[in-house]
């Protein structure tokens, strides 16, 4: 064996400890600089900085399925499963496929997933437009489904088997519900920020109030995100869904509905609303978000003796 072998070896050996060590700061670390870098061309290119003199091809219409969707999934998703891989081995790796897959939940929960976002997005927008609601076109109703299904396999998959099905159990279990939500939502925000010096973020009409109110807003609506995640057995397919379905319903329903509705207020307005769903969610569910309480075995035991007395 050559000097360089030992040298790799030990390498090797070093970055796979220092993530057993630090399973969650190696997995946001990776999770960001991963995506950041790859989208490094896209942002300096003509679809951003325009530092770079060629632009990326565009896919129905716009280049972030190919400037974009590259790091979105080398990313959180990556992430996830090199350090699962690192820290669980195949027992963790079936144990977080086994979330992705966790399709059978009560129906009740896929009427909230499909539902419950796009009906209060449209509330929202008719309060702020005061009322003057326009109906969708039929080619915009017939595209909802379809854009749906292609935003589970681009945003959906790309984002939450690394922001709730990795990360999310090992923050709860550490911190707690608010905790983690305390640790994840900003985060989760932070990893867009440079999207906002592209097409995605409508560059140059950004301001820092933007990217402020939209880490916030981020914030927020993980609120909610948990609280589903965790009443539905940790279905990542009902997260990704209720997840997705707001990027839908904005990105084709709000333009031709809302028109009188100024481009610069729609997060100002999705900010309000999700402020008041967190709010609720945290009250309603008195800080648990929806995770059972773990009862310790000597309340345990008091409680099966007093049930055998009765």
């Amino acid at each position: 064996m050559t000097a360089s072998d030992h040298t790799g070896t030990g390498r090797e050996g070093g970055i796979a400890a220092l993530i057993r060590r630090r399973p969650l700061v190696s997995f946001f670390v990776l999770a960001l600089g991963l995506s950041w870098v790859a989208w490094t061309p896209w942002i300096l290119s003509d679809n951003g900085l325009g530092v770079l003199d060629f632009s990326f091809p565009e896919v129905l219409g716009t280049s972030q399925l190919t400037g974009m969707l590259f790091g979105a999934y080398l990313g959180p998703l990556g992430a996830a499963f090199v350090v699962t891989a690192v820290t669980g081995g195949r027992a963790g790796l079936r144990v977080w496929v086994g979330r992705l897959l966790r399709w059978r939940v009560a129906p009740r929960w896929y009427l909230v997933a499909l539902f419950a976002v796009p009906a209060a997005v449209l509330l929202l927008g008719a309060l702020a437009s005061g009322g003057q609601v326009h109906a969708p076109s039929m080619f915009a109703v017939s595209l909802y489904v379809p854009a749906l299904l292609l935003q589970m396999l681009t945003t959906g998959l790309a984002e939450e088997p690394g922001w709730r099905d990795f990360a999310l159990p090992l923050l709860q279990d550490r911190f707690g519900p608010l905790g983690a939500a305390a640790v994840l939502g900003p985060l989760w925000g932070l990893w867009h920020v440079p999207l906002f010096f592209t097409e995605w973020g409508s560059w140059p009409n950004v301001t820092v109030l933007h990217v402020v109110e939209f880490i916030a807003f981020s914030a927020l609506f993980n609120v909610v995100i948990m609280w589903l995640f965790n009443r539905t057995g940790q279905s990542l397919p009902i997260v990704m869904l209720f997840h997705v379905s707001l990027n839908n319903t904005v990105s084709i329903f709000w333009l031709e509905m809302f028109p009188t509705v100024p481009a610069d207020m729609l997060q100002h307005v999705l900010l309000a609303g999700a402020a008041v769903a967190a709010t609720v969610t945290i009250v309603l569910t008195r800080g648990r978000l929806g995770l059972p309480r773990v009862v310790p075995a000597s309340e345990r035991s008091s409680t099966e003796s007093e049930k055998m007395t009765v």
